[in-house]
C-alpha cells in the first residue's frame, strides 16, 4: 500500500510541475502540438506524407501505422478508459488556459499518446528512418498531454504500453497469419 501511495503522490507532484513549466519553447510548440494531435490529424496527414512520397515502402508504412493507431484507439478509448475511470488532475493545478478544453472522459489512459505510439513504432518496424522523424511529434504529444493538464505521467505511461503493444501486433499479424494457414 505504501508502494502505491508512493507512486501516487510523485504522479501528483510531477503533473504538477510539467503543468506549471513556463518556457517560451512550450508555450509556442505544445498548444499546436496539441490541435494536430486532435482527432490523430497530425498522423493521417503523416500517413499520406509517406505514402504519396514513399514508393511502396512508404504506402506499407502508412497502411502499418494506420492499424497501429486503429488497434491502439480501440484499445485505450473503448476498452481500457472503459474499465478504469479516472478524473483529470484537478484544474487548480493548471496555472495555464490550456487547463478549459480537456475532454470529459476518464483520464487513464491516454489515447492521444497511444495513438501517437502505435503509428511510430507500426511504421518504425516498416520504415525505421520514417519511425525515427514520427518518435519527435510522438514525444511532443506524450509531453503536452500532461503540460496541457489533460493527463497525469502515468495516463501517458500506460499511453505508451499500449501504443508499443498495439504496434508489436500490428507488426506481428502477417507472419501469424502466415503460420496459422500453413
Amino acid at each position: 500500500m505504501r508502494v502505491l501511495t508512493t507512486l501516487r503522490n510523485g504522479d501528483h507532484r510531477l503533473t504538477r510541475r510539467m503543468a506549471a513549466w513556463d518556457s517560451a519553447w512550450a508555450r509556442r510548440l505544445l498548444p499546436p502540438v496539441e490541435e494536430a494531435a486532435e482527432h490523430t490529424k497530425l498522423w493521417w496527414v503523416a500517413a499520406a506524407v509517406m505514402a504519396t512520397g514513399g514508393g511502396w515502402r512508404g504506402r506499407k508504412a502508412a497502411a502499418a501505422g494506420i492499424a497501429g493507431m486503429a488497434v491502439a484507439e480501440l484499445l485505450s478509448n473503448a476498452v481500457a478508459k472503459k474499465l478504469v475511470e479516472r478524473r483529470r488532475p484537478p484544474k487548480e493545478w493548471i496555472p495555464h488556459d490550456d487547463v478549459e478544453d480537456r475532454p470529459d472522459s476518464s483520464s487513464f489512459p491516454s489515447g492521444h499518446t497511444a495513438a501517437a505510439v502505435a503509428f511510430t513504432a507500426a511504421v518504425a518496424s516498416t520504415w525505421p528512418w520514417a519511425g525515427a522523424a514520427c518518435a519527435v511529434p510522438t514525444v511532443l504529444v506524450a509531453l503536452e498531454r500532461v503540460h496541457s493538464g489533460a493527463h497525469y505521467p502515468s495516463d501517458v505511461a500506460a499511453g505508451v504500453a499500449i501504443g508499443l503493444a498495439a504496434g508489436a501486433l500490428v507488426h506481428a499479424t502477417p507472419r501469424l497469419i502466415i503460420l496459422r494457414l500453413g
